[in-house]
């Protein structure tokens, strides 16, 4: 997966910034590096990817979204939890925002909150999230 991400990397670097197979092969590559535990390599890889998003395709929210939760994901492995933690709650309400407390992508963004809550002692309030929000979302 790594060597297949670094070859798209690779492939497509000389291409314009608007350019969607630059922008889906560095996504490539991103989520290659955090597959194999390198989550240093992978965060800038992800931010990058995230500031074209915002600057070229601001319309597909879900997506940048997304893209967030990798970094979420990335600043977590780093032990920056704290960050992660904010990042995560961004997340969630965008979702909640964007796409209704039921869909899918809300209940696993809200799901992600509730570890990253429960990583740093927020037991009560990841029980809260799960049990007053999650759950009754899955069930419809």
């Amino acid at each position: 997966k790594l060597a297949l991400g670094w070859a798209a990397w690779k492939m497509y670097l000389g291409r314009s910034e608007l350019n969607g197979a630059r922008t889906n092969a560095m996504e490539t590559l991103g989520a290659a590096l955090g597959s194999n535990q390198r989550s240093a390599e992978a965060l800038p890889v992800f931010e990058a990817t995230l500031a074209l998003k915002q600057r070229y395709w601001s319309d597909n929210k879900d997506h940048i979204l997304q893209i967030q939760g990798n970094i979420a994901l990335c600043l977590s492995n780093l032990g920056r939890r704290d960050e992660a933690l904010v990042l995560q709650r961004k997340i969630y309400a965008g979702f909640v925002a964007l796409l209704g407390v039921s869909h899918e992508g809300t209940i696993l963004a809200g799901g992600n909150l509730s570890i990253s809550m429960g990583k740093l002692g927020f037991y009560a309030d990841a029980i809260q999230l799960l049990r007053d929000k999650l759950l009754p979302a899955a069930r419809r």
